[in-house]
């Protein structure tokens, strides 16, 4: 799962998004670190499971697309699993989560996402990810795969959070631990939301703040929402679901 850039447009529209309200401020910007040992080892791994902002169920899907259309990214929970061997932790059996990007009616992205519940908490852990990205001469590159348990930049990567299981405002955290390859990490900025999409109405969600120490410029901004899942990423938004 890549980091989608706000644009100026985007940004506006955030501030200014019809039945968007709120019943907690942002958390205020600050140089607090991103939790990266998440006590694993405590976990018994599960393939499905039902956290409020990220569904772990087989079949579930999510189209989202740009304002005119051009733009989509459908999201789909497959029904697959994916084995992940990790040091400290064992052979895990993870979820794979697909998701196809098109621009323009060409597939330019597909990426097979890893995730495991950890039960009891209730926490989304990330594996990792293969990518295929497709361009333009029929080339296909891989840039930004990875695995929790292989090869890094600085040893071996290491699974981390995509979604806790308690949504906690102000929580810093690392979605990926492959130094060198995927960084991302998220800050929990709001939570309370109500907001109007061509999909429906939502209320009571949250809003993901992603940055990455190997993109600085680069900012991402999600909505979830409760039983449904990612709502908003950037300037892409829910048209449909299932």
């Amino acid at each position: 799962m890549r980091i989608r850039p706000v644009t100026p447009t985007a940004a506006l529209a955030f501030a200014c998004l019809a039945g968007l309200a709120s019943t907690a401020l942002a958390a205020p910007p600050d140089r607090r670190p991103y939790t990266s040992d998440f006590r694993l080892a405590d976990c018994t791994f599960q393939t499905t499971g039902t956290n409020p902002y990220f569904p772990l169920v087989v079949g579930h899907r999510l189209l989202l697309e740009n304002e005119d259309g051009s733009e989509t990214v459908e999201i789909t929970v497959l029904d697959e699993t994916e084995v992940i061997t990790v040091p400290g932790l064992g052979a895990v059996t993870t979820r794979v989560i697909q998701e196809r990007e098109t621009l323009d009616g060409d597939v330019i992205e597909i990426s097979r996402n890893f995730f495991a519940v950890c039960g009891g908490r209730g926490d989304v852990v990330y594996f990792g990810e293969d990518v295929d990205i497709f361009h333009p001469d029929g080339s296909i590159t891989h840039d930004g795969a990875w695995r929790a348990g292989q090869p890094d930049a600085n040893g071996l990567a290491a699974p981390g959070i995509i979604m806790p299981g308690t949504f906690l405002l102000g929580s810093r955290y690392f979605q990926e631990l492959a130094d060198g390859i995927a960084l991302d990490r998220a800050e929990n900025a709001e939570m309370g939301i109500t907001i109007d999409t061509e999909a429906g109405t939502f209320t009571d969600c949250v809003r993901v703040v992603e940055t990455s120490p190997l993109e600085r410029k680069s900012e991402s901004v999600k909505i979830y929402c409760p039983g449904v899942g990612l709502v908003v990423d950037s300037d892409l938004e829910l048209v449909e679901y299932e």
